[in-house]
């Protein structure tokens, strides 16, 4: 396996693989990997002939008062999995490289970036974006591979794959659950253990939600209401959205459907965790 730091040179290698039709499978992260990581590595693996993983904690993503400083940064362990998982390259520039002195363009999906995490979290998903945009021209991957927990982020970058006849194919793959529901998430580290317990209101407050609409209820408000009261229970969370909304606009719903997206963000404590499930049947929740 090849760590691969400088920017050129990754650019010289991606280059090379295409030229002799060698099919490239691209994981994008931010380290501290888990299961749902590593599904995504398996899959990359399964569908092409070389996988590329990034490793880059991305300043332009978080806002002033975020855990950037505190993000967790297991590097070796990382780098372990990766070989571990059969991982071909790993890429992992420096921010001074990817943001040089100078740096003024940044890529905007509006509409689709000021909603739900993007309303609490202004200029978070212009970083994503912009990132991703950057990671796909310097790899220039066949296939790229997304969770579906950061569902609004999937649905960002599939559109601007769209908007700038960006020539990757996306997999959005299933969130992927501990033991008792919670949705696997870097950021799950941050939990103490009282916090750890409550963070299962999560899920099962999705559960909850399917459970009235498989019992006939279409009005989004009343599913919305009975979810926030349930949520509320919870000594230590502090809800911050539960919306259902359509899965290609983003937009409210005026009436839930099976393709309706169940979308939360919960904070427990100074930890932010986000889940979301199809309204229809699924594994997610």
């Amino acid at each position: 396996m090849k760590i691969i730091r400088d920017i050129s040179e990754m650019n010289r290698v991606s280059e090379n693989l295409r030229r002799k039709n060698i099919s490239i499978g691209f994981v994008p992260t931010m380290g501290a990997l888990h299961e749902g990581h590593l599904r995504l590595i398996r899959a990359a693996r399964r569908d092409n002939r070389r996988v590329i993983v990034s490793i880059f904690l991305n300043p332009a993503q978080f806002g002033p008062r975020e855990d950037l400083k505190r993000y967790p940064r297991p590097l070796g362990r990382d780098i372990a999995l990766c070989r571990k998982e059969g991982v071909d390259m790993i890429f992992h520039p420096s921010s001074s490289d990817m943001y040089p002195a100078g740096f003024k363009t940044f890529v905007t999906v509006e509409g689709l970036s000021e909603v739900l995490c993007g309303r609490l979290r202004p200029g978070h998903f212009r970083g994503v974006a912009t990132v991703v945009a950057k990671l796909f021209n310097i790899i220039r991957p066949d296939e790229a591979y997304f969770g579906q927990k950061d569902f609004q982020q999937a649905v960002i970058i599939q559109q601007m794959c769209r908007d700038l006849n960006i020539p990757v194919k996306l997999k959005v793959l299933g969130i992927v659950r501990d033991e008792d529901g919670l949705a696997l998430s870097s950021r799950n580290a941050y939990l103490d253990r009282a916090q750890r317990l409550e963070a299962r209101l999560l899920s099962r407050s999705l559960l909850l939600g399917k459970k009235l609409f498989r019992k006939g209820v279409r009005d989004p408000r009343r599913i919305i209401v009975k979810i926030k009261s349930f949520v509320a229970k919870g000594r230590l969370a502090k809800i911050e959205y539960a919306a259902i909304v359509d899965p290609k606009t983003l937009n409210p719903v005026k009436r839930v459907t099976e393709k309706s997206v169940l979308a939360l963000a919960v904070r427990f404590g100074g930890t932010r965790l986000i889940d979301n499930t199809s309204m229809g049947k699924n594994k997610d929740a």
